[in-house]
Order: C-alpha cells, then structure tokens, then sequence
C-alpha cells in the first residue's frame, strides 16, 4: 500500500465527515423551520422509494408480474398494519407460492 492509497482513504474519510459535522456545528441549538424540518422528513421515504420501484421492475428479468405481484402483496400487509417482519415474510411467502405454480 503506497501513499496514494492513504491520501485516498483520508481524502474519503472528509468526504464522508464534512457533510455530517457541518450541519452539527452550524445548526447546534437552533430550530429549524417547520417547512425544513417537513423537507428533511421525508427525504428517507424518498430514497427508499427511488431504490425500490426499480427493482420491482427488474426483480425476475423477463416476468415483470413476479416484482408486482410481490409489491402488491407487500402494500396489501403493510396496509393492514403488519410490521417490516410480517411484510417480508408475507411477501416471501406469496412469491415462493407463485413461483410454484409459475
């Protein structure tokens, strides 16, 4: 491991510290505004969207009912109010009963 490799990892390591150690210093002890805080709310609900509506496509290549049919399961137990576990295992359990008969 020459020096490039230690210029690289600390130059990651203030890539990765920088953004998180701005807002704490900046932000300590101020509220921010009810739209921000609206804003930064929902940004996991976002992101987590934007990763998992493509992989409902592209779950099975070539059968696109297996991914909706696994969304659709796994929107119909969580809105019934199962939590992360019953939705996982529901979904599962739905997608190894289709592929039986698939």
């Amino acid at each position: 491991m020459g020096p490039i490799f230690w210029w690289m990892l600390l130059g990651m390591a203030l890539a990765t510290y920088i953004p998180r150690m701005i807002p704490l210093t900046l932000l300590e002890g101020k509220a921010l505004p009810p739209v921000v805080s609206g804003v930064l709310r929902n940004i996991p609900f976002a992101v987590l969207g934007a990763l998992i509506f493509p992989a409902i496509l592209f779950v099975q290549e070539g059968n696109l009912l297996f991914g909706v049919i696994g969304a659709a399961t796994a929107f119909l137990i969580a809105g019934l109010g199962g939590g992360v576990m019953s939705v996982v295992l529901g979904t599962i359990a739905a997608l190894a009963v289709y592929s039986l008969f698939m």
